[in-house]
């Protein structure tokens, strides 16, 4: 476990440069990391654990936060557990249409420029679409209240029985067909198919019982093994220490983006810890910490040249010029691929009147749809 949460990558930090030094008679100019996912995760706890690793680090979707957001995945299966509800993933994609169809003006854009592209957050009630008729595999169906309250706990994310947030939910917009899955028994009766990845860590290393059937999690079974995981392992792998201070003042840059829809990691819990660096180093971090939020962008969508991510994380480590937006390639809900510089947050993408250009504008500056 310690070698999954941060030996590994800081032994190769360590065993990189020595050979490099070996080699070349002279010790590397600089050194980056560059992940995402996992591999996000592991540049946060770099940075957290071994400040003096890497000049630079690109880590992107990062799984930080890590027992939070790892059971918090198992949330959408409580939530269709507790209603006996399981919306197909026909329906659970009209939530989702809807909901990019009332906030994608948000941005500035209208008519027949609309991009599918939701700048900002999305407060869709789905409540609005109780009574719609759809079509799923040629049959119509009609959606439920009990289908918008499942939608609506799921996008609101666990909280204890008493109310109390435990982490944040899926994205507005973002796919449900991972955390959300159903399928028939033999018998017919739908039940949940937990994703594989949370569902392996709550039995095997929570639980320490590979037999354990995280498909019939209830409300209580939840937050017990959401508390379990915490006292466990936050220590270990729990990525989540807002103290940064170390790496700052060895002169690392840490550079990170995340999607809007990211269908695997909360975006929103690395917005939360962007707040607690913020908290924890005194201020204004932009010095050292940039964060940009990809609209439409789902998990890790931008890795394999999508971004000029880290052409922008050596030009500020080796030339000092920090990234004021970060050039990406977006796919819009058409499938279309276009150019957006994203914004640094807390900035936000804004129309320049109804033309394809865009400028960084603060949230409370965006157009809201009438």
């Amino acid at each position: 476990m310690t070698n999954f949460a941060d030996r590994s990558q800081h032994e190769l930090a360590l065993v990189g440069k020595q050979v490099i030094a070996a080699v070349y008679g002279k010790a590397a100019s600089y050194s980056y990391w560059n992940g995402c996912s996992t591999g996000g995760r592991q540049g946060f706890m770099e940075a957290q654990r071994y400040p003096n690793d890497f000049d630079g680090i690109l880590a992107n979707a990062p799984g930080i936060n890590w027992n939070q957001f790892e059971i918090a995945t198992l949330w959408p299966q409580v939530v269709m557990n507790e209603r006996k509800t399981y919306p197909t993933s026909c329906e659970f994609g009209a939530f989702n249409a809807a909901a990019l169809r009332a906030c994608d003006g948000r941005d500035g854009l209208r008519d027949g420029l609309r991009d599918g592209l939701v700048s900002g957050a999305c407060d869709y009630d789905p409540r609005r679409l109780i009574g719609k008729k759809i079509v799923c595999d040629g049959k119509e169906v009609t959606i439920t209240a009990a289908d918008a309250a499942v939608v609506g706990a799921i996008w609101d994310g666990p909280r204890t029985r008493s109310g109390k947030r435990l982490w944040y939910g899926l994205p507005v917009g973002a796919s449900f067909d991972f955390l959300a899955a159903s399928a028939p028994d033999e018998s017919g009766a739908v039940h949940g198919v937990p994703f594989l990845v949370p569902a392996a860590w709550a039995a095997t290393f929570v639980k320490k019982n590979p037999e354990y059937d995280t498909s019939k999690l209830t409300y209580s079974k939840f937050e017990e093994l959401f508390r379990q995981a915490r006292t466990a392992y936050d220590d270990v792998i729990g990525t989540r220490d807002a103290d940064l201070s170390a790496f700052r003042d060895a002169g690392g840059k840490l550079l990170t983006w995340h999607g809007t829809r990211d269908q695997l990691i909360p975006t929103e819990g690395t917005v939360d810890y962007r707040r607690r660096v913020e908290r924890a180093t005194g201020g204004d971090v932009d010095d050292f910490f940039r964060l940009f939020l990809a609209p439409g962008t789902e998990h890790c969508g931008l890795s394999g040249g999508q971004a000029d991510d880290l052409a922008a994380l050596i030009a500020w480590v080796e030339h000092g010029r920090p990234p004021a937006t970060l050039s990406a390639t977006l796919t819009t809900a058409s499938g279309e691929r276009v150019h957006r510089n994203l914004c640094r947050y807390p900035l936000v993408s804004r129309s320049v009147g109804q033309t394809r250009g865009f400028r960084c504008v603060p949230a409370g500056r965006m157009t809201h749809p009438a």
